[in-house]
């Protein structure tokens, strides 16, 4: 096992540009005190879109280390990976995400559902979770209902996990158990069976990602009851810290938090509650940084603002089949949509403000700020847009490193 420190960030980069930019944001907030570590992380989809390999994001990694000589641990997740994509990861992969949630709900062999009530059902009633503010129970139904639904899915992410075994050889790693993307939040009893099935399995899982309740729609801020998710994310890491001392799992298992760039709101929240359990943390981002480089061309004018303004008009133009793989994730209002000729019309700042993620300007349209954040197939396919990059390197990389460090690191683990 590659031991993970207490806080570490995970960083999406679509096009793998700006690992520079991303880093420089961790080695600023280190450097102020806040120690904070680096996951660069990349789908088998994401590669698939934009034409890369998983080899590449290592380069990248390991290429920003040495320009900027971070002495310190970094990580290159294999992001939400399965079976049948694992082995393309395995050489240049250090941190695993474990993605099982296409399993949830698929029907476990009965005899292993009776072993897992049998093994478990000690636990029904009252948890004896010390500091709770409110008492956590486990009902014979949850109890039940979590084998049914869960079991199949963490018997699957034990085949992953020991399929990376056999790949990796001596090679440490770390792992994540991935179960965000389902239709429902998971119950804090829920959560607890997971973690016992994870136990069982014999998953050495550092970090867990669990769906919360509200909507973590794509690079905007959270939809839903900030009470509700206070309470759900305080009994989510009493849950954690108790099941690691009832089933051996490793001391530093933490919270990972998906979709978790612009989620402005739940930033105090998750902030006060982690200092409050003295508990570690996972967040990971993907499309904010590809966003930045939307707004670094923008705000570069010329050529570069025209070929944000060309991305746009292409994304509208496409606006349902970019949208299609991600209808549980967005809100888009086509509605609220601006035309495409106003956007031709519009100069540096117009579009700038527009897509920028700051919710109290007038400018700012979160509309369209979820259909460019799923229009990045428009980019890779523009043969001017990575040549572009490099052309604005400066600009670019000043909005990336601002947006990471500012909007996200800090609010999240600064103190």
């Amino acid at each position: 096992m590659k031991t993970l420190p207490r806080f570490t960030f995970g960083m999406g980069d679509r096009f793998g540009a700006e690992g520079l930019a991303q880093l420089q944001a961790i080695q600023t907030a280190y450097a102020s005190g806040i120690k904070v570590y680096p996951v660069w992380n990349k789908s088998h989809r994401e590669h698939g879109i934009v034409g890369t390999l998983p080899p590449s994001l290592r380069a990248e990694a390991d290429a920003a280390v040495a320009a900027l000589s971070w002495e310190h641990p970094y990580f290159v997740d294999a992001d939400h990976i399965n079976l049948e994509t694992v082995e393309g990861f395995a050489a240049t992969a250090d941190f695993f995400t474990l993605d099982v949630a296409d399993a949830v709900g698929e029907p476990a062999a009965p005899a292993k559902v009776e072993a897992f009530l049998k093994a478990n059902e000690r636990y029904i009633g009252t948890l004896p979770i010390e500091g709770a503010a409110s008492l956590i129970t486990l009902s014979r139904e949850e109890l039940e209902g979590s084998a049914t639904k869960f079991l199949a899915a963490i018997e699957k992410a034990g085949a992953i996990y020991r399929r990376i075994v056999e790949l990796k050889g001596d090679a440490p790693f770390a792992t994540e158990v991935s179960i965000d993307e389902t239709d429902q939040a998971q119950t804090p009893g829920e959560l607890f069976c997971i973690l016992a099935m994870i136990a069982a399995e014999g998953i050495p899982a550092q970090t867990v990602a669990p769906k919360f309740t509200g909507r973590f729609n794509k690079g905007v801020d959270y939809v839903g009851d900030l009470t509700r998710f206070e309470q759900e994310f305080d009994e989510d890491l009493h849950i954690i810290a108790y099941a690691v001392a009832e089933f051996g799992l490793p001391e530093n298992l933490k919270l990972s938090v998906h979709s978790g760039s612009d989620k402005f709101s739940l930033y105090p929240i998750i902030n006060k509650l982690i200092a409050k359990h003295g508990a570690g943390l996972h967040v990971k981002t993907a499309g904010t940084t590809w966003l930045e480089e939307v707004i670094g061309l923008a705000e570069a004018g010329g050529e570069g603002l025209q070929l944000a303004i060309e991305i746009y008009a292409a994304a509208h133009a496409k606006l349902d089949a970019l949208v299609a793989p991600y209808r549980t994730v967005v809100d888009i209002d086509p509605a609220k949509l601006p035309a495409v000729e106003t956007v031709q019309g519009w100069n540096a700042d117009d579009y700038v403000t527009a897509l920028r993620h700051e919710p109290g300007h007038p400018n700012y349209n979160q509309n369209l700020r979820q259909l460019i954040h799923v229009a990045f197939k428009i980019a890779a396919q523009h043969e001017a847009f990575l040549p572009a990059l490099q052309t604005h390197r400066e600009v670019i990389g000043r909005n990336v490193t601002h947006n990471l460090l500012e909007r996200h690191i800090r609010p999240i683990f600064g103190r």
